[in-house]
Parts: C-alpha cells; sequence; structure tokens
C-alpha cells in the first residue's frame, strides 16, 4: 500500500511528516487513557488517526486531528481553572497572635500557640485560636463560622473559636487548642477531603460514546469481511470520527456560561453547567442566603407611656458616635421613621456594653440590660426596676434604653427574610425540584421560625461544618443531585460536597466563592432559578447537537461502508457535518427566556 496521496513524493512526504509530529501526540494521550479504562469519545479518532498513518492517507488523518485537537482546547477552555478553595481558606486563617507573659505582650505566630496559653486579642483582629475568655468584654463576629447573623457578646467564661472577628472590645482569652487543631483548621480540612471525595458527572459526550464507540467498531469489521479493503475500513472510520462529541458539548457549554455571565452568574467549569442541568434538590443555609444576613430594627417596646419613635431617636442620636455595628442599625432605621436626628453631647463609651450622652439636655444610656440599669440606679432608681423586668421577659437579640426623666425602652433585633424567596421558590418546583432542606449553624429556635415562613419542612439547627458536609453527603448517597446554596464560611465543604455550590459573593467574599461552583455576582438568591434554567437549555441544545451529528454520521458511515466514500471525502463531509453541529450548539449563547420552551 503506497504511503502518499500525491504524485509529488515530497508533498505527500511533508503531509505524512505533519500526521507524524500532530497527531502521535494525540494517538498517545487517548492510548494512556484507555490503559486507565477511559473509553471516550476519541477512541475512534485514534484508531482513525493511526489507520491513516499505516494506509498512507496523511491528509484524512490531519482533517481528524485538527477536529480533535480543536475540540479539547474548546473543552479545555470550558473546564476553566480548578478551585482553590483550600488555598483560600488557608490564606484568611489567623497568622499572628499576642501571647501575654508575666503582663508582658509579645507577638507570636499562630502556629506556635500552646494550650494554656494567655492571648490578648485587640478590636479588629480574628480570634487566633479555640478558647475562653478570661477577661474583658467585647462583641465578636462569629458568622463566618456558626452563621449567627448578629454579633455574640462575649464576657469571661464565653467559649469562642479561632476565625471569629473581634468587633470592639479587647479581651484575654485562655487557649484551649493549638491553631493546627482548631475549629477553623477542621474546616479547611473538611473542604479538603469534600473535594477529594466528590464524584465527578459523567460527561454527556462520555455517555454517547458508550453506545456510539462499539457501533463503529462493528461498522468497521462489516466494512473488512464484505470488501476485504483496508482503504474502505479507514473511510468509516474518518466519517465515524465523533466530531459531534468532541466539538458540540464543549461550545454549547462555553455558550452557556458566556450566557450566565452576562447575567452575573459566574459558572466556574464546564462539569458545573451540566451539574445545573441535573440537579433536583435543593439545599440552603439560612443566615445571608434566605435571610439578609444583617439585623434590623424589628420592635421598640416601652416600659413607661413614652412615645417608641421618641426614644429611638433620642437612642439614634446618642447611638451616632458609636462604632458598633447595632449602633449603625439604630441609627438607620430612626433615620427612615423618625424626624431629623439631633446631635448628642458629652458622649461617653464604654467598649462592649454601651454608650451614653446628653440628647436635647437629657441624659439618655443605650447599651446592655447590665449597662443601663446601672446608669439608671443613680438617677431614676423605678425605671431601673422597670428595666429589670422587661429583660426577664425578653430572648433574642436586644438592646435597651434609659433617660433621665424615668423613661425605658427595649429595641429588639431580627434578621429580615429576603423579598426574593417567594417567586424562587416558586421558579425551582417549576423547574422539578422535589425537595428543599435548610441547614444551619444558628440556634434551631431560629432555623425553625424561618423554615416555616418560607414552607420549608425538612431543616435542622446548630450545625457544624461537619453535620452540614455530612448531611449533604447522605443525600447524595440517596441518589439526589444537590444544589447547595451558601454564603459563610462554614457553608464551604458542603459546598465543596454538594453536586453543585452555588455562593453568593455579596457576602461570602473570596474563601466561599472559590469552594462554590457557582458565583452569583450580584445578591439575588433569585438567579439560582435561571442558572439553573441556563445549565438545562445549554445541555439540551449540546444533547440535540450530538444527536443530529452522530446521525448524520451513522449515514456517512452507511456509504463509506459500501465503498462510496474515500478517507479524503469522509473527511470532508464530517467537516461539513462539524459546521451545521458548532453553528446550532452556538446557540447556547442566546437567551433562555425566549427560547426556553426548547428544552425538555
Amino acid at each position: 500500500m503506497p504511503l502518499a496521496v500525491s504524485t509529488d513524493p515530497w508533498r505527500g512526504r511533508v503531509w505524512l511528516l505533519g500526521l507524524l509530529v500532530t497527531g502521535l501526540p494525540v494517538a498517545w494521550r487517548t492510548f494512556r487513557g484507555m490503559l486507565r479504562g477511559e473509553f471516550a469519545s476519541d477512541v475512534v479518532a485514534m484508531l482513525a488517526i493511526v489507520g491513516a498513518l499505516l494506509l498512507g492517507q496523511p491528509l484524512a488523518g490531519l482533517v481528524v486531528v485538527l477536529m480533535q485537537t480543536g475540540g479539547e482546547a474548546l473543552d479545555a477552555y470550558a473546564v476553566a481553572r480548578a478551585s482553590n478553595a483550600v488555598q483560600a481558606l488557608e490564606a484568611d486563617a489567623p497568622r499572628h497572635a499576642h501571647r501575654v507573659v508575666d503582663g508582658r505582650v509579645s507577638d507570636i505566630d499562630a502556629a506556635a500557640i500552646e494550650p494554656g496559653d494567655a492571648l490578648l486579642v485587640r478590636p479588629g483582629e480574628l480570634v487566633p485560636a479555640d478558647g475562653v475568655v478570661t477577661d474583658g468584654t467585647s462583641h465578636v463576629d462569629t458568622s463566618r463560622l456558626t452563621g449567627e447573623p448578629v454579633p455574640v457578646r462575649v464576657v469571661a467564661g464565653t467559649r469562642l473559636f479561632s476565625g471569629s472577628v473581634n468587633l470592639d472590645g479587647a479581651f484575654t482569652m485562655h487557649a484551649e487548642r493549638r491553631s493546627q487543631e482548631s475549629q477553623y483548621a477542621r474546616i479547611v480540612d473538611l473542604v479538603r477531603s469534600a473535594q477529594a471525595s466528590k464524584s465527578p458527572l459523567q460527561r454527556t459526550a462520555d455517555v454517547w460514546a458508550v453506545w456510539f464507540t462499539p457501533l463503529t467498531l462493528l461498522a468497521c469489521l462489516m466494512a473488512w469481511f464484505v470488501s476485504h479493503d483496508w482503504t474502505r475500513v479507514l473511510a468509516v472510520l474518518v466519517v465515524a470520527t465523533p466530531c459531534p462529541l468532541i466539538l458540540a458539548a464543549p461550545v454549547a457549554i462555553i455558550g452557556g456560561i458566556n450566557r450566565a455571565a452576562r447575567r452575573a452568574i459566574i459558572v466556574r467549569h464546564g462539569g458545573a453547567l451540566e451539574g445545573l442541568a441535573k440537579v433536583d434538590t435543593a439545599v440552603f443555609d439560612k443566615t445571608g442566603t434566605l435571610t439578609v444576613g444583617k439585623p434590623q430594627v424589628s420592635d421598640v417596646i416601652v416600659g413607661t407611656s413614652a412615645s417608641p419613635l421618641d426614644l429611638l431617636a433620642r437612642a439614634a442620636a446618642v447611638e451616632q458616635g458609636s462604632g458598633h455595628l447595632l449602633a449603625r442599625v439604630i441609627v438607620a432605621e430612626a433615620e427612615q421613621r423618625c424626624a431629623p436626628l439631633g446631635l448628642a453631647t458629652q458622649l461617653q463609651e464604654t467598649p462592649g456594653r454601651g454608650v451614653t450622652g446628653v440628647v436635647n439636655g437629657e441624659w439618655v444610656a443605650v447599651g446592655s440590660p447590665d449597662f443601663v440599669r446601672e446608669a439608671l440606679l443613680g438617677r431614676s432608681p423605678v425605671s431601673a426596676g422597670v428595666l429589670a423586668d422587661m429583660e426577664r421577659e425578653a430572648n433574642g437579640l436586644r438592646a435597651y434604653v434609659g433617660t433621665e426623666g424615668g423613661e425605658v425602652a427595649r429595641i429588639e433585633f431580627a434578621d429580615r427574610l429576603r423579598d426574593e424567596l417567594a417567586p424562587m421558590f416558586g421558579e425551582l418546583r417549576q423547574l422539578g425540584f422535589t425537595q428543599a432542606y435548610l441547614y444551619s449553624g444558628d440556634k434551631h429556635a431560629n432555623v425553625s421560625a424561618i423554615a416555616a415562613q418560607v414552607g420549608i419542612t425538612e431543616f435542622a439547627g446548630d450545625l457544624t461544618a461537619q453535620d452540614k458536609v455530612t448531611r449533604v453527603m447522605a443525600l447524595e448517597k440517596a441518589g439526589r443531585r444537590v444544589l447547595m446554596v451558601g454564603d459563610g464560611t462554614n457553608d464551604a465543604p458542603s459546598l465543596s460536597a454538594a453536586t453543585v455550590g452555588v455562593a453568593l459573593a455579596g457576602h461570602g467574599g473570596g474563601v466561599v466563592a472559590e469552594a462554590a461552583d457557582v458565583v452569583l455576582l450580584i445578591d439575588d438568591p433569585s438567579r439560582i432559578a435561571e442558572a439553573v434554567r441556563i445549565g438545562r437549555r445549554a445541555l439540551y441544545i449540546a444533547r440535540q447537537s450530538i444527536g443530529v451529528g452522530l446521525g448524520l454520521s451513522l449515514i456517512g458511515m452507511g456509504f463509506a461502508a459500501a465503498g462510496m466514500l474515500t478517507p479524503v471525502a469522509g473527511a470532508l463531509i464530517q467537516e461539513a457535518i462539524d459546521v451545521a453541529v458548532i453553528l446550532n450548539a452556538l446557540r447556547a449563547a442566546g437567551s433562555v427566556r425566549t427560547r426556553q420552551r426548547q428544552a425538555p
């Protein structure tokens, strides 16, 4: 059998050399995959390249190489970069600590902390290790670890976990564990193990290749038994080169990713978009996901005949001089509901407890119940007793107000549900989601109340990051395709473990975004349903393109087996099929809503 297809031997040798240089690496990669048990869509392409070399048909082989390498490049682009969740978590871990020895403070690396060390934690710093507060008061933001939306007041005896953020007052603590054994370190390990154990989705092209590759080999055997002509067998292989599998899926996936990006939905890789098309169960975090994630004034309860709005306005006037989170909440509420706020004078703040000042000539105290009651004892003992009664009736987060004139009030705070939830759950039901779950690190009573308001019957509170991962993985093992939505650091492991993890970047920042497969750049959970629709449409178009392309390839295989097509002619026909397949797959980048009915 001649090794050239041209009357010019030098031109034939150039074509052959080009096929050797470009085709053998492709064939070798496929062969190594076969040794690992990977019999995907490129097996037929490898056989066509090798057959073209052996039968002296380099031009046909080069066309196959072009299609194969182009598809690999598209797929690599669609897959994008791997997640850097573990690196991002480690970068945000506590790095430094202040050790107290015999009254002297020295700076050390967090890794040098030993159990029993006395540590000073200043305002604005991360708690460097798990331990117990021994002296001082402050408020600590634990939302990254527990999902608790409001700062936790810490006093002597309060247990803290590393990674929490100290907000206002300095305190000392007794370290109970090394930083490498802390709660934060366990979250890093959970993300690492969840990513390693997560089962990859079987890609759409490989699903079709399971039956198409054996069918192609059977057609080659039939062509050989009928004709005993290896060129005819090569023609069958060239026409059967599954370029619809190699090209259609990546093009459609890229189109879907680009479409999502225009809607501020970042899909990190092609597998995530295919996963969006297959999910059927939704798991939600509470704080910052179903709720706005920030405390708001829910009520003002007065213990005297005073006006609630008047006391709110006076409290806000004093709180304008404080940098505490709840002070800003009170000021924002008063600015919406009351007349322009006055300016307080003679401001005095006790970090972590409260603030006092004079508003329109009258002394006002705002803060914790102990702080306000102690301040009132010397000015209005009767009001101090009324405040004590109000404290016994209350639960949840609150602040207290007391005035020199004997007026007292309790300002209550609560996290508010998002406005977009009703339409979001309605759309998810229309998309066939069979069940929704609510898993949170917040208190069980708070989780129960939110679940009742949104209509979720399966919920749990007081969960650690490990608890969330265990529950998500249990759903996966039960055959569910889980869509996990979260925004806090404690959600990162479960986002990694789910079929598709969705992060709200407006709250969680880099760490959660790195652990997730999909990131919503706009703080709007209603776009979750839109992301699912985009994924389903892209996968539908990919399957449609693959089906039509393989159908045309089967027809071409019949003509090639009958000896009606040469290998080069078969390669050109396959190229025409590819163009049609790619043009159809490009529709995935178009609008979802205008063509939504095309999807099943």
